[in-house]
């Protein structure tokens, strides 16, 4: 029986039809969450990215502004754009568009960012705290392939998780977010990298596998088990034919050839990302309402 697909531009709609209410009760207090978003050249994902959440923000009326920096910005530089925005009331929220330059140093960029307004999850303050299980602003990508699971029907408790991929965006997050004792987490989990050996035999233990490593169409059908959870967060270009100079998007799953398997799985595009977007947005209007309500989310100050 073919896979189920999960339509993640549907929940992504679900979920943005719930903050639409919670940015309008903001706004007749007087306040429009404001999202700050800092980019360094012209990466065309990165680009992509951009317009996605600017659509999300016009339709919740969010207030964002995009702000480029020349690709030869320093250091210094970025960092001290970002403190400009920490001290800025106009943003609840400030992100750093990855990939950064290979010369600048993402994770100290991160750092610089106010925990506060941390709404991607990069000051290791909210990373930390995802860890403890305490209130933390959640990465946008792993907090939108746990939406993806809890909203299609397929928590997380008690069953075997193996997570492909351990970047600080998607693998690392989704660990902490998985192994916490609590209602949609409860998980098993294990992760598996470019060191793991005999990887199909651990894929194929999976009752969910999530499959982040960036590389295209990697997961065959031999590689799960029937009736596994897949959820696909890559997304690459593919040239088809070779040397055509013709490209399609393809996840790190053979989506053909996997459908056929497993139980359920996520298209590219349409699965993660637009769910990604949502929960980006989630973050800001969270934001927004605890410094309305003064709870600044405990100690993220």
């Amino acid at each position: 029986m073919p896979a189920k697909i999960i339509d993640g531009r549907k929940i992504a709609a679900e979920i943005r039809g719930g903050l639409k209410s919670r940015a309008k009760k903001l706004k007749e207090r007087g306040i429009i969450p404001g999202l700050a978003i800092l980019l360094a050249g012209e990466d065309p994902g990165s680009l992509s990215y951009l317009r996605e959440i600017e659509r999300g923000c016009d339709e919740l009326g969010i207030y964002t502004e995009s702000v480029k920096l020349a690709r030869s910005v320093t250091q210094e530089e970025l960092e001290k754009r970002i403190e400009e925005l920490n001290q800025d009331n106009k943003f609840h929220g400030i992100i750093i568009q990855l990939p950064l330059p290979k010369r600048l140093d993402a994770v100290k960029a991160g750092s610089a960012i106010l925990p506060r307004k941390d709404v991607d999850g990069a000051n290791p303050v909210n990373m930390g705290r995802l860890l403890l299980g305490e209130e933390a602003f959640v990465p946008s990508t792993a907090y939108g392939v746990h939406q993806l699971l809890i909203h299609s029907g397929n928590s997380p408790e008690g069953k075997h998780v193996v997570i492909c991929g351990r970047s600080n965006i998607v693998g690392k997050p989704l660990v902490s977010l998985l192994v916490q004792k609590r209602k949609d987490a409860n998980a098993t989990v294990t992760v598996c990298h470019t060191g793991t050996k005999n990887l199909s035999s651990i894929t194929r233990q999976a009752d969910i596998l999530i499959v982040a490593i960036g590389r295209a169409e990697f997961i065959t059908a031999d590689m799960i088990k029937d009736g596994a959870i897949v959820i696909d967060v890559g997304v690459n270009q593919v040239e088809i034919p070779a040397g055509s100079g013709k490209f399609k998007l393809a996840g790190d799953v053979n989506f053909d050839a996997v459908k056929g398997k497993a139980g359920a799985i996520t298209p590219v595009p349409g699965g993660v990302g637009p769910v990604t977007t949502a929960m980006l947005l989630a973050n800001v209007v969270k934001a927004a309402e605890a410094l309305a309500g003064g709870i600044a989310l405990r100690s993220l100050q």
